[in-house]
C-alpha cells in the first residue's frame, strides 16, 4: 500500500513584508498572520485582528514566497520573523513554518505578545531563534485596560523561555499616560533582569502611524488624542532599564 500523503498545513495570513533593524537582526522577511485575542489600544494593526479577514495560505506557498529571498536574508544575515496579529494563535502553522525555515538555513524570529504562550510547544519553541516578547505593561489593572488581556501569561512565558534558553528581546512599547509610570518600569526592568535570556529591551514610542487604518475599518482609534513621548520622556525609560543592568534601545 502506498503511504498516505502528508497533510498539507495551512494558515490565515495578511501579507508579507521585508525590512530591516526592527524585526530581528539584519534583513528579514516579516510574515503578517491573521488573528489576535488582545485589542490594544495603540494597536497599528487593527487589519490583522480577525482571522477571516486575511487569507487561507499553505506552508508550501509561504515557503515558496521565502525561498525567492533566501540567498539575499542570507546575505544580509537576516531571516524570517512570524508576526501578526498573534502568531500563536495559529500553533499549528505558526510552528511547521518556522521548522522548514530552520530546515532552510534560515535565522528564525517569533514575535508574539505571550498572551498564548502555553500554545507554544517545546518543539516549536526548539526551532525559534530569537522571541521578540511585546510586554505592554507591568502594572496588572494598565494590562488588562490597555490590552484587554491577563499579564500573568506573558510573565509565565518569558520565564519557560528562559528556562529552554531561547533568546529573547524585549518589546516595550511607550505610551504616555499609560506605560510611562516609573514604579511599573522598574519593576518590569527587576523582573526581566532576574531572567538570563533577555538580550536587549527595545523601547519603542508609541506612535499614530496606523490610524488611517482605523478610519478606513470604521472604527474608533481610542488613543488618536494621546502625545508621542519626547525623547526626553524616552531616554528616562531607558535609563531605568540600563539601571538593572539591561541593554536598552
Amino acid at each position: 500500500m502506498k503511504a498516505t500523503a502528508e497533510r498539507a498545513v495551512t494558515g490565515r495570513i495578511h501579507s508579507w513584508d521585508l525590512s530591516t533593524g526592527v524585526d530581528g537582526p539584519g534583513t528579514r522577511f516579516v510574515l503578517f498572520v491573521s488573528g489576535c485575542p488582545l485589542r490594544c489600544l495603540y494597536c497599528a494593526n487593527p487589519d490583522t485582528w480577525h482571522m477571516r479577514d486575511g487569507r487561507e495560505a499553505s506552508v508550501d506557498e509561504v515557503m515558496g514566497e521565502i525561498e525567492t529571498y533566501r540567498g539575499f536574508l542570507a546575505t544580509a544575515r537576516g531571516g524570517v520573523t512570524i508576526t501578526g496579529g498573534e502568531p500563536l494563535l495559529q500553533p499549528e502553522f505558526t510552528g511547521s513554518l518556522l521548522h522548514r525555515c530552520k530546515q532552510a538555513g534560515l535565522h528564525t524570529a517569533l514575535d508574539t505578545s505571550g498572551l498564548l504562550g502555553a500554545w507554544a510547544s517545546d518543539g516549536l519553541l526548539a526551532e525559534t531563534d530569537l522571541v521578540l516578547l511585546d510586554i505592554k505593561s507591568f502594572d496588572v489593572p494598565a494590562y488588562r485596560k490597555l490590552t484587554g488581556g491577563r499579564l500573568a501569561p506573558t510573565l509565565d512565558f518569558a520565564t519557560r523561555l528562559d528556562r529552554l534558553g531561547v533568546a529573547v528581546h524585549i518589546r516595550y512599547v511607550l505610551v504616555p499616560g499609560w506605560t510611562d509610570d516609573p514604579s511599573a518600569v522598574d519593576g518590569l526592568g527587576a523582573f526581566l533582569a532576574g531572567l538570563g535570556n533577555v538580550d536587549r529591551v527595545d523601547v519603542l514610542p508609541f506612535h499614530k502611524l496606523g490610524a488611517h487604518k482605523y478610519d478606513a475599518l470604521g472604527i474608533d482609534f481610542p488613543l488618536r488624542d494621546t502625545p508621542v513621548p519626547g525623547p526626553e520622556l524616552t531616554e528616562r525609560v531607558r535609563e531605568q532599564f540600563r539601571e538593572h543592568g539591561l541593554r536598552a534601545l
